[in-house]
C-alpha cells in the first residue's frame, strides 16, 4: 500500500516536472486567483451575515445579462481547438474573435452593473460591505481582461501566419502552439466558473 502511495507520488512530481512553464505559470495563476477568490468571498458572506445590509436591493439586470454572455462564451470557446485540430485556420480565428467579442460585451454590461448598483446605493462611501462587490467583480475582470489580451495575441499569430504557407505548417504542426490554445481554453473556463460562483453569491445577498 505504501509503495502504491510513493509510486502516485513520483508519478506526480515527474509529471509536474515534465510540464511546460507556460503551464506551471498558469496553474499556478488558477490556484493563486482562486485563494484570493475565495478569501474574499469568505469576508463578504462574513459581512454580510452580519449587516444583512443588502436585503432591500436587487441584482442588477447587466449582471444577469453578463452572466449569459460569459456561459455562452465558454461554448464557443470549445470550438477553437477542434477547429485548429482540423488544421482550419479560418474556423480557429472565428471562434476565437467570437469569444473575445463575448468577453468584450461581458465588460461592457460589468460597467452597466457597476452603475446600476452606485445609482440604488450600493458603492463604497455609502455601505462598508458594498465595496466587496465592486472588488470581487473587479478583480475577475482584470483576470478575464488578461485572458482577452491574449486571445488577441493568439489572433495576430493566426492573423500573420495565414500570409505565409511555411509559418501556417508550422503553427499546424508545433505542439507548442496547439499548447497555448489550450491553456487558453483552460483559462477562459476558470473565469467563467470563478464568475458563476460571484454570480450565484450575489444572487443570494441581492435578493
Amino acid at each position: 500500500m505504501d509503495l502504491r502511495k510513493e509510486r502516485k507520488k513520483t508519478h506526480w512530481f515527474k509529471r509536474m516536472e515534465q510540464m511546460h512553464p507556460y503551464q506551471t505559470l498558469i496553474y499556478l495563476a488558477m490556484f493563486s486567483s482562486g485563494l484570493i477568490f475565495l478569501f474574499l468571498t469568505l469576508s463578504f458572506i462574513f459581512s454580510q451575515s452580519e449587516t444583512n445590509s443588502f436585503a432591500q436591493y436587487k441584482i442588477p439586470k447587466p449582471f444577469i445579462i453578463s452572466s449569459l454572455i460569459l456561459f455562452g462564451s465558454a461554448f464557443i470557446s470549445e470550438k477553437i481547438l477542434p477547429a485548429f485540430l482540423a488544421h482550419d485556420l479560418k474556423k480557429t480565428k472565428i471562434n476565437l474573435v467570437y469569444t473575445l467579442f463575448l468577453g468584450l460585451s461581458f465588460t461592457a454590461f460589468q460597467f452597466k452593473g457597476w452603475e446600476e448598483l452606485s445609482n440604488s446605493g450600493v458603492d463604497f462611501t455609502g455601505l462598508p460591505a458594498g465595496s466587496f462587490l465592486y472588488l470581487l467583480s473587479g478583480i475577475h475582470l482584470v483576470h478575464l481582461t488578461g485572458a482577452m489580451i491574449y486571445a488577441l495575441v493568439l489572433l495576430l499569430l493566426i492573423y500573420n501566419s495565414e500570409k505565409d504557407e511555411v509559418k501556417t505548417l508550422v503553427l499546424l504542426t508545433n505542439p507548442y502552439e496547439k499548447m497555448k490554445l489550450e491553456l487558453f481554453i483552460i483559462y477562459w473556463k476558470f473565469m467563467d466558473i470563478v464568475w458563476l460562483i460571484l454570480f450565484g453569491l450575489f444572487l443570494w445577498v441581492l435578493q
